[in-house]
């Protein structure tokens, strides 16, 4: 009986200890390193390490630098979060409508872009939107339109690095609606045809609000996932041009690893994560209103 009793905690244990090593002990060690100016010096003889309290974070919120990755990252989520949701629930839709081999096919290939290396896929988007001999600008010129930029230009480089992110972001959420798609008992939706209800009715009353937590893990998870932002603009632009493309993510990333000031990069760390907890709190927030009405 106690074994019984003890198995759970066994079974959980693995990932339990993974969250403690490479989530909640990093976090606590950010904070600790936000409070010093530590850096590559410092690292090399922790006696040069000196606690300088909330400097780094007044620093910070006087950086331009900052606000500037801070509003980049805010208009990549804003664009790429409701696109990832609701593309993947429409082509979930679409993929559900049958089990004939040719759906299964293309749920394998909507879900390749989720496995790939993402400097593969850089590299292939970044011949893409070549200003010069990219097929993008290639299929411009062939309607009589002029090349576009898509990553010199400081407006386009924000939709052209999101792009990619949506394309690559779709693939394991189409996974999870088809998952939740699959646990929708089809009683319900014969009852509903035999009563005459259209598919989009059908839908519209029946599917949509049967799906809400799992839309509901989808967003939470697609915004967390978009306030990190760093593989698509550090591979394809590094940020530029002039910071247009620079995330929170790639902005501590340069100053912590590029710069080597370990202690400002801790503080914006803490910030970061502040800043994603208040959204998460947010969405559940609302989405628990909902449910009450």
């Amino acid at each position: 009986m106690r074994a019984a009793a003890l198995a759970p905690y066994a079974f959980i244990a693995p990932a339990a200890l993974l969250l403690l090593a490479f989530g909640t002990l990093p976090l606590a060690l950010a904070l600790g390193v936000s409070f010093t100016d530590l850096d590559l010096a410092g690292l090399a003889d922790p006696l040069l390490i000196r606690f300088v309290g909330p400097e780094n974070y007044r620093e910070l919120m006087a950086d331009p630098a900052f606000w500037q990755a801070l509003a980049n990252t805010g208009a990549f989520a804003l664009v790429g979060v409701p696109s990832v949701v609701a593309v993947s629930l429409a082509v979930a839709l679409l993929l559900n409508r049958s089990d004939h081999p040719f759906f299964r096919a293309l749920r394998a290939f909507y879900f390749v872009p989720a496995v790939t290396a993402i400097v593969a896929v850089s590299l292939v988007w970044g011949y893409l939107y070549n200003a010069q001999f990219g097929l993008l600008n290639h299929l411009l010129s062939l309607a009589g339109l002029g090349p576009v930029r898509w990553l010199t230009d400081p407006v386009v480089v924000k939709l052209s690095v999101a792009l990619v992110a949506i394309w690559r972001g779709t693939g394991l959420n189409i996974v999870i609606f088809l998952a939740a798609l699959r646990a929708i008992p089809r009683e319900y939706l014969e009852a509903a045809a035999l009563d005459g209800a259209s598919e989009l009715r059908r839908t519209v009353s029946i599917v949509l609000p049967l799906l809400r937590f799992a839309i509901l893990f989808v967003t939470v998870t697609t915004t967390i996932g978009w306030l990190q932002f760093f593989d698509e603009p550090f591979v394809l632009t590094r940020g530029g041009p002039l910071g247009a493309s620079t995330s929170v993510s790639l902005f501590l990333y340069q100053e912590g690893f590029s710069a080597g000031r370990f202690g400002y990069a801790g503080a914006g760390t803490v910030v970061l994560l502040v800043v994603i907890s208040g959204f998460t709190l947010l969405q559940l927030r609302g989405r628990r209103a909902d449910a009450r009405h």
